[in-house]
This record gives C-alpha cells, sequence and structure tokens, in this order.
C-alpha cells in the first residue's frame, strides 16, 4: 500500500471515529435532556427539558395535533416529519396565553389581553405564494387547559395566529433555554 494511501485510510478512519463519538455525545445529550431547536420560529440553539409548571412565557416543545390544519402544514414543510404521533415532527414555541386569557386577531397581530405581541401579524401567503389559514377577526377566551402558542421574534412563524389554540395535552416538554442565538436576516 503506497504512503498516500495510508494516509487517506488513516483520516477516514479518524473521521469516523470522530463521527461516532459525536452520534455518541449528542445521543446522551438527549437522554440528559438536550432538545435541539433548528426551526426560526423561536431562537436557534440548545434547550434543556425543565420540571417546570405550564406558564405564560415558557418554552414547551409540542406535538401537534392531527387536525386538518396541522396536516396542510406538514405537506407544505411548514413542520417536520417526525417522531411525534401521525408522524408528525415536534414544534418549540412559547406560551402566549393560558386558559382564561382573551386573543384578538387583527391585521396588526395577535393580542392577548388587549397587548398587541410583537411581531404577531398574520401574512396573507406563505413564501412561496399560497394562502394562510385566515384567522383576522377571531376573537375569543381560552377555556381551562388550552394554550395559545407563538414564535418569538419571527413575522413568518407558523403558530397560533393561523391555528388557534391547542390543547395542554400537546406539551411534551417544558424547555429552559441554554445556549440560543438569532439568525440575522
Amino acid at each position: 500500500m503506497s504512503r498516500l494511501n495510508r494516509i487517506l485510510w488513516r483520516s477516514l478512519y479518524a473521521l469516523a471515529g470522530l463521527a461516532v463519538v459525536l452520534l455518541a455525545l449528542a445521543g446522551v445529550t438527549y437522554l440528559a435532556g438536550g432538545r435541539w431547536n433548528t426551526s426560526p420560529s423561536v431562537p436557534l440553539g440548545l434547550y434543556w427539558t425543565i420540571s417546570a409548571p405550564i406558564a405564560k412565557g415558557e418554552f414547551v416543545m409540542v406535538c401537534p395535533p392531527n387536525t386538518p390544519i396541522f396536516q396542510q402544514a406538514r405537506e407544505r414543510t411548514y413542520l417536520d416529519v417526525g417522531g411525534c404521533p401521525d408522524n408528525y415532527g415536534h414544534m418549540v414555541k412559547q406560551i402566549a396565553a393560558i386558559g382564561g386569557d382573551h386573543i384578538a386577531i387583527s391585521a396588526a397581530g395577535v393580542a392577548v389581553n388587549g397587548y398587541l405581541l410583537p411581531d404577531s401579524a398574520p401574512i396573507a401567503t406563505d413564501p412561496q405564494g399560497r394562502a394562510m389559514p385566515a384567522t383576522l377577526g377571531a376573537s375569543y377566551t381560552l377555556a381551562p387547559r388550552q394554550l395559545l402558542l407563538m414564535g418569538v421574534g419571527n413575522p413568518l412563524s407558523f403558530d397560533g395566529r393561523y391555528y388557534g389554540a391547542v390543547g395542554e395535552e400537546t406539551i411534551v416538554n417544558v424547555l429552559k433555554p441554554v445556549f440560543t442565538w438569532t439568525p440575522k436576516e
């Protein structure tokens, strides 16, 4: 075997070893409670599962319910395919409202108890020109165990401004941001 071939084989073995170590590290992190968010709906990065009550302002990992709006979202790739029931991918969102809160959706955005949430104005079409679910004019009070989930700082987030309230049973974990960043546009 030539010297060049030996160097190439050693390099391949080193890369394979590094890949195994990185996969093992990712697995251990996941088993310990680490969750990686790659959706720009909330800051990107590493979150940790915590034992905290479901409350306004908390970040949560959610399994979407199998409803027509989420089926369409998966078909349009707003959601990944993944490990939730009915093959939905998890969503990471922030709890903007809980049972008893009043929600009003207008062209200006989503208001919770009269307070307009930043970056919450619904868009008429997605970046591909497809009509978004219409919720303008919606006004309702959340029932007990209902939540309104929203993105943070992303006016294009697919969130409660389009699909409305979800039940607490959709929450998989409450999350704490550990190492996050917001991508520059």
